[in-house]
C-alpha cells in the first residue's frame, strides 16, 4: 500500500466555516482586536498571552463558574503555577447542565450480553444526584477518596459523577486487574468507599471477581462501605454493604461548587518502573482542558455521539465522560469488540449512529488483518471522524481508514494519564497527513528538545509554560519531591513527558516512541520506532516487534540489539525470513539497525493499560531485578523470554 504525497483528507470550506475552532478564533479576534492570521497564532507562548488565551477560553466556553476569574494564573513556574485560584465550579453541574435540553440523550451503554441502557440528560442528572444523596448518607464528603473496580457501564458513570458531586476524589480500575495490582493502586489512597462490579462479561463468558473483591476489601482497612454496582455486595466484615439501587432511592442533592483546583480524579501510572504513581488531577483543569479538546480540536457538540473504545482503568474513560459538558451523547461499550461477531464494535457504531469513534492502532490493524471492510458492510454515513490513541498510528493505517472506512479525518492524539489530556491532537480546520498528529494542543507550549548527539529530527517532548491540566501533584507527596523527579528534574523549567517528538513542516507532528527506550548499539543511538516503521513497511509477516538492547561483553560496544517478533498466522520464523528482516532494516535504516538476534515470541510483556513494556523485557534480558512484575497483565511472557534458546545465556543479575 503506497503512502500518498498529499493530504489524505482536506476539510471542505463549509466544515471549516461552521467549526467551533473558527468560532473561537473569531471570538478571540473580536475580544483582543488582534487578527489571527493562522492557527499557530493561537498558541500562547508568552506568559501574558497564555493568561489571555485561558481567560478568553473560559469566557467563550460558558462553563458555569463562580467566584472571580481573576487572576487567571498565579506564578510563571510550570511546576508551581496555579490557574484560576479564586474561581469555583461544580464539575458535575458543568457536565449535566440543563441548557443542552433535558430530553436530549446523554448516555447509551451497550454490552455483549444485554440490551442498551439509554438515559436522557434529565434522567442522568436525576439519578446522579440521587446516588450522591445516598453517598452523603453514608458519610462521603469533600476530601474522601472513592475507588471502583468497574466495568464500562452506566452504573459506573453514576457512581463517578455522584462521588464528584460531593467533592470526593474518584479512582477506578478495570475488573480484569488482579488483587495485587488493585491493592498497589488503591491502598495508598486510604479510600473511604469501594464501588464494584462482582463480575464482567468477555467473549460471551461471565467472569466472577467476587473472591478478588473480598481480598481487596480486606487489604483496604480504611474502607467504611462497599457499594455493589450489579448484584449483592460480597462479604466485607465491619463495613456497610449496599447496592447502587439502594443509593438511587435517596433524595437528590444540590451539588455545591468547589475551588477550581479541588482534587477530582486520581489516576495511576503504568507502574513499569515501580509501584504505580498516584497522580492527582484538579476539577477545573480537567474540565477546561477536556472541553477545549472536545469542542475546539474535536468539534464535538450536542448533535454528536462519541464512542471511545476504553475501560474504566484508562484515562480515556474520564476523557469521554467529560464530553457531556459539550452536550454530546456518550456511547459506552463493555465487552469484546470481536464477539459475538468479528465486527461487533462496528455493528454498534452503525446501530447507534456514532459520529466520532475513538479506538486504537491495534484495533484498526485487527480489522485490516481480519479482512473487515467497513465501508462495504456498514452504513457509517453518520461517522464524521475517527480518533486513535494508545500507541503510534502508522502511515499505512491512515491510508487503510481512508480506503476501507471512508473519506473522514483520522485524528491521532497523544498525551496521557499524566496530564489527563493531550499535547497533540486533531483540528477540524486542518488537513490530515499520513502518520502525523494534526497539531499541538491550543494554549500548550509544546516543544521538541533536541539532543545534538541523537541523529534524526526528533527531540524530547516537553511543555515550556504552565497549563491547567498539569497535575496538582502526586498523592502523599506533600513536599512535591517525587512529583519534581518524575516530570521536572530531567529538564529544569520544562514538563518532560517521556516521548520523542518530531515537529513536521506541515504544522503537524510525529511521535517516535518513548524517549527512555533509546538504544545505544556500538556507540550509535537508535530510536526503536525507526525499526518498527521499517518492519511495518517491508516485512508484512511481522505483526509486532520489540527492539531491546542486551548486555553482551563480547560484542563491540558491550551490547547487542535483540529483536523480538510476533508473526502473523503462517510459517514460523526461519533463516530466510530472518535474513529478509535484517536486509530490510539495513536498507531502510542502516547497518546499525540490524539486530544481532531475531527471536520469535508468542507474546510481548504488556501493562494493564494495554501498552507494551519495553522496560520489563529490557530488564529481564539484562538480568536486572524487575521493578514491578504485577504491573503486567501477562507476566508469563517474561518467563517465556527467560527460557528462549535464542536469548540465552542471559547476563548475570547486576
Amino acid at each position: 500500500m503506497s503512502v500518498p504525497l498529499s493530504p489524505l483528507y482536506t476539510p471542505p470550506p463549509e466544515v471549516v466555516a461552521r467549526s467551533q475552532m473558527t468560532a473561537f478564533t473569531r471570538f478571540c479576534e473580536q475580544a483582543t482586536g488582534r487578527r489571527f492570521d493562522d492557527y499557530a497564532a493561537l498558541h500562547a507562548f508568552s506568559i501574558e498571552e497564555l493568561r489571555t488565551f485561558w481567560a478568553l477560553y473560559l469566557e467563550w466556553s460558558q462553563l458555569g463558574v463562580g467566584g472571580s476569574r481573576d487572576p487567571v494564573c498565579v506564578g510563571d513556574d510550570i511546576e508551581k503555577a496555579r490557574f484560576f485560584p479564586a474561581t469555583e465550579l461544580s464539575y458535575v453541574d458543568s457536565l449535566l447542565d440543563p441548557r443542552w435540553g433535558d430530553k436530549r440523550p446523554a448516555l447509551t451503554a451497550c454490552s455483549e450480553e444485554r440490551a442498551p441502557v439509554r438515559l436522557s440528560r434529565a434522567e442522568l442528572r436525576a439519578q446522579v444526584l440521587a446516588v450522591a444523596g445516598g453517598l452523603r448518607a453514608l458519610g462521603v464528603g469533600p476530601g474522601d477518596r472513592v475507588v471502583a473496580v468497574a466495568a464500562n457501564r452506566a452504573e459506573s458513570v453514576l457512581a463517578c459523577l455522584a462521588s464528584a458531586a460531593l467533592g470526593a476524589t474518584w479512582s477506578s480500575a478495570a475488573p480484569d486487574l488482579g488483587t495485587g495490582p488493585l491493592t498497589d493502586r488503591f491502598r495508598p489512597l486510604e479510600p473511604a468507599l469501594l464501588f464494584a462490579h462482582s463480575s464482567y462479561i468477555y467473549q460471551g463468558a461471565a467472569r466472577s471477581i467476587a473472591d478478588r473483591l473480598v481480598e481487596l476489601s480486606a487489604a483496604l482497612p480504611s474502607l467504611r462501605a462497599l457499594v455493589a454496582l450489579d448484584a449483592e455486595p460480597p462479604p466485607a466484615p465491619g463495613r456497610i454493604r449496599v447496592t447502587i439501587a439502594d443509593l438511587l432511592a435517596h433524595a437528590p442533592i444540590t451539588p455545591p461548587r468547589f475551588p477550581f483546583n479541588h482534587p477530582l480524579f486520581i489516576l495511576f501510572s503504568s507502574g513499569t518502573t515501580g509501584a504505580p504513581k498516584c497522580i492527582v488531577h484538579g476539577a477545573g483543569g480537567t474540565l477546561v482542558e477536556h472541553t477545549k479538546e472536545h469542542r475546539l480540536h474535536g468539534d464535538l457538540g450536542p448533535d454528536d455521539k462519541l464512542l471511545f473504545q476504553t475501560s474504566c482503568g484508562w484515562m480515556m474513560w474520564n476523557w469521554q465522560l467529560s464530553a457531556l459538558a459539550s452536550g454530546t451523547e456518550i456511547v459506552l461499550y463493555d465487552g469484546s469488540v470481536s464477539y459475538p461477531e468479528p465486527d461487533t464494535l462496528l455493528r454498534v457504531v452503525e446501530r447507534e449512529r456514532v459520529t466520532v469513534l475513538g479506538t486504537s492502532p491495534a484495533y484498526l490493524q485487527y480489522c485490516r488483518d481480519a479482512g473487515i471492510v467497513p465501508r462495504e458492510h456498514f452504513d457509517l454515513s453518520r461517522l464524521r471522524a475517527l480518533q486513535s490513541t494508545g500507541s503510534i498510528l502508522r502511515d499505512d493505517l491512515f491510508v487503510w481508514v481512508r480506503d476501507q472506512v471512508g473519506p473522514i479525518p483520522v485524528q491521532s492524539i497523544s498525551g496521557g494519564t499524566d496530564i489527563i489530556g493531550c499535547f497533540l491532537l486533531g483540528n477540524p480546520n486542518l488537513p490530515v497527513w499520513p502518520g502525523e498528529l494534526q497539531c499541538k494542543s491550543l494554549g500548550l507550549d509544546v516543544r521538541a528538545l533536541r539532543d545534538p548527539s541523537l541523529p534524526g529530527p526528533a527531540g524530547e517532548l516537553v511543555c515550556a509554560r504552565p497549563f491547567p491540566s498539569c497535575p496538582l501533584g502526586l498523592y502523599d507527596d506533600a513536599e512535591g519531591q517525587r512529583f519534581h523527579e518524575a516530570y521536572f528534574a530531567q529538564n529544569p523549567g520544562f514538563w518532560t513527558h517521556g516521548d520523542f517528538l518530531e515537529l513536521c513542516a506541515s504544522g503537524g507532528a510525529r511521535i517516535h516512541g518513548r524517549s527512555d527506550g533509546v538504544l545505544n548499539i556500538r556507540g550509535i543511538r537508535i530510536g526503536p520506532a525507526e525499526i518498527y516503521r521499517a518492519l511495518a513497511a517491508g516485512v508484512p509477516e511481522v505483526a509486532e516487534a520489540m527492539a531491546i538492547e542486551q548486555t553482551a561483553p563480547a560484542e563491540p560496544g558491550g551490547s547487542r540489539l535483540v529483536l523480538l517478533v510476533l508473526l502473523r498466522p503462517g510459517p514460523p520464523l526461519d533463516r530466510a525470513l530472518t535474513l529478509r528482516i535484517k536486509k530490510e532494516l539495513a536498507q531502510r535504516c542502516s547497518l546499525a539497525h540490524v539486530p544481532a538476534v531475531v527471536a520469535e515470541v508468542h507474546d510481548l510483556p504488556t501493562t494493564h493499560s494495554g501498552k507494551r513494556s519495553e522496560r520489563a523485557a529490557r530488564d529481564l534480558l539484562n538480568g536486572r531485578r524487575l521493578a514491578n512484575r504485577a504491573a503486567l497483565r501477562n507476566p508469563e511472557s517474561l518467563d517465556a523470554l527467560a527460557q528462549h534458546p535464542a536469548l540465552s545465556p542471559l547476563p548475570e543479575p547486576g
